[in-house]
């Protein structure tokens, strides 16, 4: 037996294996804990007005070695929108604003990013992509960062698996004018920019 050939067959093959790069990783945002939020606000000269939407779902697929790859779709219930005043709940959710019965879902669906800068578990980067609310579409670049928690997802609870997180987190305005939402009316109670802050957790347990 020819233990020195044997010996180097086993070091090219552990080199290649290191070689070979990390997949991309598929996280899930459909938080079964309920934290997944979007928080929404408006700031009019009579009214400063504040909401959430809880009703996040959706796929992010992510490689950390190689960030401008990242793709995906969030989701968020349009019906999932609150604010803590009821009649105001009803009228943001009615015909005349979202007309969340014909319009159930509010989606960023990611087309490209660029400028990814990472610092250890952090990346911060450009990501354009299409919003889409009330059925009109628009292309949108906002920043993002993007932390990517290995082996953290038994650790944050809501799963019993071993597993991966990602929390993605980005904070932009929009204009309710752009998407036909009671455009030029009430903005002295109802501003026609909206501020939109994402802080959302998905998930890639190991099978």
């Amino acid at each position: 037996m020819n233990i020195g050939r044997h010996l180097a067959l086993f070091a090219v093959l552990v080199a290649s294996t290191a070689s070979v790069p990390a997949a991309p990783i598929d996280f899930d945002f459909k938080d079964p804990k309920g934290v997944n939020t979007v928080i929404f606000k408006t700031d009019a000269p009579l009214e400063s007005i504040n909401g959430t939407a809880n009703g996040v779902s959706g796929t992010i697929t992510f490689d950390p070695e190689n960030p401008t790859a990242i793709k995906g779709r969030i989701v968020v219930a349009a019906k999932s929108l609150h604010v803590p005043n009821p009649t105001m709940k009803e009228h943001l959710q009615g015909d005349g604003w979202l007309d969340v019965a014909k319009h159930p879902e509010v989606t960023f669906e990611v087309v490209s990013a660029k400028n990814a800068k990472t610092e250890g578990n952090a990346t911060t980067l450009e990501v354009t992509g299409n919003m889409t609310i009330k059925g009109v579409t628009k292309s949108l670049t906002v920043p993002a960062k993007v932390t990517y928690l290995k082996d953290k997802l038994k650790a944050r609870g809501g799963s019993n698996k071993d597993g991966d997180l990602l929390v993605v987190r980005a904070s932009f305005s929009i204009k309710r004018s752009d998407f036909g939402i009671n455009a030029a009316k009430f903005e002295e109670k109802v501003s026609n920019d909206i501020e939109l802050t994402f802080s959302l957790a998905g998930m890639a347990p190991r099978l």
